[in-house]
């Protein structure tokens, strides 16, 4: 048969153009294209051999060749595959020539974004033609396996294309480029040069199933192929280790892959395995690391898996499989039914990768739960290293709020070296606790010297000591645990009468509420501008006053985090809660009641409020003003 040329149509030269000078981004690309290309001709073909389909075919060393000659200024990405017919190339290389192309640009024009221009080209099959970024010119010389005759097509990508029949050619497909001319200035994208070949194949293309060799290039002067013998060198290593049974790999090939994605010295702490089967496939290898990057807590942390489709890599930092809580976990997710050029944006909406997200976030949280319970030391580390991080999934993520909750422990009075799981406080909660306790902090040392925390230390009562600035957060978000109430020790009114220790009657504080009436009335008109309301506490033995946010109101920590944030948040007046067995109390109460100098007992009532900001680790509204009057106190006591 004849060289026929074939013209490409207006709007495909237009496609192409778009697709060399605007869709992709990275030139490297290209490469990757052809390798998977050529990795699917060699699966097909071995499908085919298993099926009887191909019985003439030569399936005794499946592989795919990369030959680059620098003088010539060609590349050529051979396999011994399935191989195309003429027909077949006409209507799969040719894609780009035939009617698909004008819905293919209608929709190209419909994207949104380059993003979603990229994910259309491996809906169509077009990426071969990535070629054209880094080749003038561009031949194809394939044989289906079986038959006798080949087909040659050819173009420089410009208005016209040809197809031609040829009695030579070996099975499988064979792709040569015609290079631009090198730029000297740029050496990094000399696709001539073996180790840049070397570089694009071990990241892209390392774990697909066929060897990739590289062929040895002929050293100058040697024309006549005398010298050393050279061998192919194959460039990837073929050990899809995610796709091999656990019975087939050591610990050690598990630590080495986890290094090389992470670049971490060290052996990760948990490796983690998941296959799913059925109507969507994938294989993931998941690791946690022996510790918390430096920078994990940064804006710029890169966090993310690495994806691959089909053991072709697709990108690091695959932001859409995990949630940001769990952004220091590292590894490999291998998807069997995604399109090889889906971008970061488009995986955000795809169903199939918000299944992966779902059951991989879950099952690297059984893995945890299983860690806590079989390696409790193993645990204790993952905890230290990455507890504040894992937190935060008890904010953004209500599904596995549970779950997370069941993997997580607490610093808490109970033991001061040991920290708690919330299953263990509520199994020795005493009798008649209804809820779980807890305050938040700077330190332990700041929280278990709080006044709030007296009546509880005086009656025995467990708290959990929160000092992760997360912690302010996630506590205002979860309600409960296993049907208990989350309470602060700092917010609210506590009634623990019921919670352990002596019950104090009922008459007697009743009693106690009328004897000071009239000096909770009057502090509220003194106090007016920062507190909302002054009663008698239940929290308190040891201190005269403390101060309490209402149990629906934010803590000052949480309104200075979230301004520390832009975020705009009103300053709340908080409650004033007085110790109505304390002296200082009784006297000011006394002398209200004898109608001592009104102007007196209100810088009182400033200093005791002032006292009680000072004891929770604050700064009173106008501290000259509180030094001036506790200088003054000081001076008449003297």
């Amino acid at each position: 048969m004849p060289t026929e040329t074939f013209e490409f149509r207006v709007e495909a030269r237009q496609l192409l153009q778009l697709m060399i000078h605007s869709i992709y981004s990275n030139k490297d690309v290209f490469l990757r294209e052809l390798v998977s290309n050529a990795s699917d001709a060699l699966d097909k073909l071995r499908l085919a051999a298993l099926r009887d389909d191909a019985p003439d075919a030569d399936v005794s060393d499946l592989h795919i060749d990369i030959e680059a000659d620098s003088e010539a200024r060609t590349l050529t990405v051979r396999d011994n595959g399935i191989g195309m017919s003429y027909d077949e190339v006409a209507e799969l290389i040719g894609t780009i020539a035939n009617s698909g192309t004008a819905k293919f640009l209608e929709q190209l024009r419909q994207a949104d974004d380059e993003a979603g221009a990229e994910n259309l080209i491996g809906q169509f099959g077009v990426g071969f033609y990535s070629s054209f970024m880094v080749a003038d010119e561009v031949t194809l010389v394939t044989r289906r396996a079986g038959e006798a005759h080949g087909t040659r097509w050819s173009s420089r990508g410009e208005g016209t294309y040809t197809l031609e029949t040829v009695d030579e050619a070996p099975q499988g497909t064979t792709i040569t480029l015609h290079l631009k001319p090198a730029d000297p200035e740029n050496q990094l994208h000399d696709y001539t040069s073996p180790w840049k070949l070397r570089e694009i194949v071990k990241r892209y293309s390392d774990f697909i199933t066929w060897p990739i060799r590289l062929a040895p290039q002929a050293p100058a002067g040697d024309d006549d192929g005398e010298g050393a013998v050279r061998e192919p060198e194959t460039l990837n290593s073929m050990k899809a280790l995610w796709a091999r049974s656990r019975d087939e790999v050591e610990d050690a090939e598990y630590h080495e892959l986890y290094k090389h994605i992470s670049h971490d010295w060290n052996d990760p702490l948990e490796t983690i395995r998941l296959q799913a089967e059925g109507t969507f496939e994938y294989q993931a290898l998941l690791f946690i690391p022996a510790h918390a990057p430096h920078d994990l807590f940064t804006q710029g942390y890169k966090r993310g898996i690495q994806l691959y489709v089909k053991r072709v890599f697709i990108m690091d930092d695959c932001e859409a499989l995990l949630p940001p809580y769990l952004r220091f976990v590292k590894g490999v997710v291998d998807a069997q039914d995604l399109s090889l050029n889906v971008s970061r944006e488009i995986l955000q909406q795809d169903r199939h990768i918000q299944l992966m997200h779902r059951r991989l976030a879950k099952k690297v949280l059984s893995s945890v739960k299983d860690m806590m319970n079989t390696a409790p030391d193993r645990y204790a580390t993952f905890w230290r290293e990455f507890g504040p991080v894992l937190k935060e999934g008890l904010v953004t993520d209500a599904d596995n709020r549970d779950a997370l909750l069941a993997v997580s422990s607490f610093a808490t009075t109970h033991d001061a070296s040991e920290p708690t799981t919330l299953k263990q406080y509520a199994e020795r909660m005493k009798d008649g606790q209804d809820a779980v306790y807890y305050m938040t902090g700077d330190s332990r040392d700041a929280i278990e010297n709080s006044p709030h925390m007296e009546a509880f230390r005086d009656r025995g009562i467990e708290v959990l000591l929160l000092t992760d600035p997360v912690d302010e957060v996630w506590t205002d978000a979860v309600a409960e645990f296993d049907g208990k109430p989350l309470r602060s020790v700092a917010k609210g009114e506590l009634a623990l009468d019921g919670d352990g220790g002596e019950e104090k009657p009922a008459e007697n504080r009743e009693k106690q509420n009328e004897e000071y009436a009239d000096l909770l009335t009057w502090m509220k008109e003194q106090l007016d501008e920062d507190v909302k309301e002054v009663r008698l506490s239940s929290r308190l033995t040891v201190s005269p006053a403390c101060l309490v946010s209402d149990t629906d109101d934010l803590t000052p920590a949480l309104e200075n985090l979230y301004r520390a944030m832009g975020q705009d948040v009103p300053r709340s007046r908080r409650i004033l809660e007085l110790n109505p067995d304390h002296t200082l109390v009784k006297g000011l109460n006394r002398a209200l009641r004898d109608r001592a100098d009104r102007a007196a007992l209100a810088e009182d009532a400033q200093l005791l409020h002032g006292l009680a900001v000072l004891a929770e680790g604050g700064r009173p509204k106008e501290p000259a003003r509180f030094t001036q009057l506790l200088a003054e106190r000081l001076e008449r006591a003297l």
